[in-house]
């Protein structure tokens, strides 16, 4: 217990290095010119998080133009008080740190949520007592790592006699589908400290993190009065140097107007609730919509537009597609073809992001109401044979493939209390928050549907652990996870992108395929979309590609060797 442990003279000037950067105790340093000194010898791409300042306004007074104050509030959990949850948590669970495949996961989470990496050295280098405690939140079912959270013993790390401790990067993967995996990472460390004898659990949390700020609260944490300082850095500039220019723009354009900003191209906002804007490198300029640019001929948009045109002139190239069938056809041949094929797929013959697709079609009943939906976003309406297998997106850029990845469509895991609308509902709320209100599960008709196709109602609770999916098209849009498999993709399956990419003679465009497996050669062509997300593929370099595309001047020496290769599998 806390009462148990000795006090003893407080380490001096601890600047404690947890990766990707040090955490530097303010309340160690007797001088404030001391800690200035600290911060300064930050490393390289790196970032040192100053806490507990005191008199933070006259350390800023030492160097205004080297650190900030972070707008950032410190909440504090009593553990004396702390009472352990009795709810369930279904599908996961919580354990330390045990393997270099952890650690790997870690840094594969910190990156999907732009946090600074840490070397993988580092999680095993030996300290001897460890002050830093490492969490993670293990899927159950997969072993995937879904989530994971730092803690800093400040008694090992400076002989803090107050006898408190210190949450980090608490992160979970926004691909994950389970509920609560932050809420059972922050209690497991919260009782990890207070069976040390720790005090108190303290936290820093954006001032605008609404989300995160509510969850610490309802656990029992309070605002305390306490200051962090930073030095300003690339990876802290959007924290003292203000709104971006390009305030506005969603995630697909934000990551290629950031990537000709690194650059030195001039990037002149157009429309940006419309995702247009211009990029000009010496004499020559370039509109875009998001990826969508000047280079894509009128022609290849909209052969890409309408999907059966699309169909034709792939099938022509010799890439495999799915039988299909227009509602102009009579009724008792779409009746036939339903008998023939089982399970169809509807969708307008014009449209994106997913809208007005019904998968798995079974029945005339439910072939009516699809054509029906499809019918409020165009007037044709197509009638394909249902694949199965897994859905495959391939961007090709420049004709050659950049990235690939599995896209899942959207499934809640039940937690044994919610109903399956609640979980929906969450589940679309971390979504959105993980895209920047990109990707969302709609509650409409088809969404019904497939519920109550694997036998739930909206209103059912769904028993702990159970998964269920709530589509069955996986665009990211309507709430469908992204997974890359650039590495592991079939050659074939690359080549039939180019194939697509060719026929349409476009230069930027997002191929989907059905396949049997990422690494196996069977596909069937699904579209083209001439608008692809290039946000949804990190960490592959698809905006670098893009602007390659654009200034092939502004190539670094470098990337010209690598894109110089002949391909024949995905490359970056």
């Amino acid at each position: 217990m806390a009462s148990e442990r000795e006090e003893s003279d407080v380490t001096s000037n601890c600047a404690l290095d947890v990766g990707w950067g040090r955490l530097i105790f303010g309340q160690t340093f007797d001088k404030l010119p001391d800690l200035v000194e600290t911060l300064r010898e930050e490393g390289p791409d790196r970032r040192d998080i100053a806490v507990y300042v005191q008199e933070p306004h006259v350390l800023l007074s030492h160097a205004p133009q080297e650190v900030f104050l972070d707008p950032s509030h410190t909440f504090r959990l009593d553990l004396a008080s702390y009472r352990p949850s009795d709810r369930p948590f279904a599908g996961f669970g919580v354990r330390a740190l045990s393997s270099g495949a952890d650690a790997d996961a870690i840094n594969r989470i910190y990156s999907s949520r732009g946090m600074v990496t840490v070397p993988l050295e580092f999680f095993q280098s030996p300290r001897a007592p460890d002050p830093l405690t490492y969490l993670v939140a293990e899927d159950e079912a997969t072993g995937r790592i879904i989530g994971t959270v730092t803690g800093v013993d400040h008694g090992l790390a400076f002989d803090d006699p107050e006898f408190g401790a210190s949450l980090w990067c608490l992160a979970v993967d926004p691909q994950a589908r389970q509920p609560g995996i932050g809420e059972a990472l922050v209690r497991r460390l919260a009782e990890h400290f207070k069976e040390k004898g720790a005090a108190f659990l303290d936290l820093s949390v954006m001032y605008d993190n609404a989300q995160a700020i509510a969850l610490y609260e309802k656990l029992g944490f309070e605002r305390v009065t306490y200051f962090t300082v930073k030095r300003k850095n690339p990876i802290n500039e959007r924290l003292f140097a203000g709104p971006e220019q390009s305030e506005g723009y969603n995630p697909y354009a934000q990551i290629i107007i950031n990537e000709a900003r690194r650059r030195g191209i001039l990037v002149e906002p157009i429309d940006p609730a419309g995702g247009f804007f211009r990029l000009a490198f010496g004499a020559r300029t370039v509109r875009c919509r998001e990826s969508l640019s000047e280079l894509t001929s009128a022609v290849a948009m909209s052969i890409c537009d309408d999907k059966s045109i699309t169909r034709r002139i792939v099938a022509e190239a010799g890439v495999r597609v799915p039988a299909q069938l227009t509602t102009s056809a009579p009724m008792d041949e779409i009746a036939a073809f339903l008998k023939r094929h089982g399970r169809l797929v509807v969708k307008p013959a014009r449209g994106e992001q997913g809208q007005g697709v019904s998968v798995g079609v079974a029945s005339l009943d439910e072939l009516d109401a699809a054509i029906a939906e499809a019918r409020t976003f165009a007037s044709e309406v197509l009638v394909e044979e249902c694949v199965a297998g897994e859905d495959v997106r391939l961007v090709v850029i420049n004709f050659r493939v950049v990235a690939a990845a599995i896209r899942r469509p959207a499934t809640v895991v039940g937690d044994g209390r919610s109903t399956v609308l609640d979980l929906i509902e969450a589940q679309s709320r971390r979504r959105a928050a993980a895209t920047g209100g990109e990707s969302r599960i709609p509650i409409d008709a088809e969404t019904e549907r497939t519920v109550r196709d694997a036998g739930m109602a909206m209103d059912s609770v769904l028993p702990a652990g159970r998964e269920l999916k709530v589509r069955r098209t996986a665009n990211l849009h309507t709430g469908g996870t992204i997974h890359d498999i650039t590495d592991m993709v079939h050659p074939t399956l690359v080549e039939a992108a180019i194939k697509v990419a060719r026929a349409i003679d476009i230069p930027v465009v997002g191929v989907d395929l059905m396949v049997t497996s990422p690494s196996g050669p069977d596909y069937a062509f699904i579209e083209a979309n001439e608008r692809p997300g290039l946000a949804n593929h990190e960490p592959q370099p698809t905006a670098e590609r893009f602007i390659d595309l654009l200034f092939p001047l502004a190539i670094p020496a470098g990337v010209r060797q690598v894109m110089d290769a002949p391909q024949g599998r995905a490359e970056a």
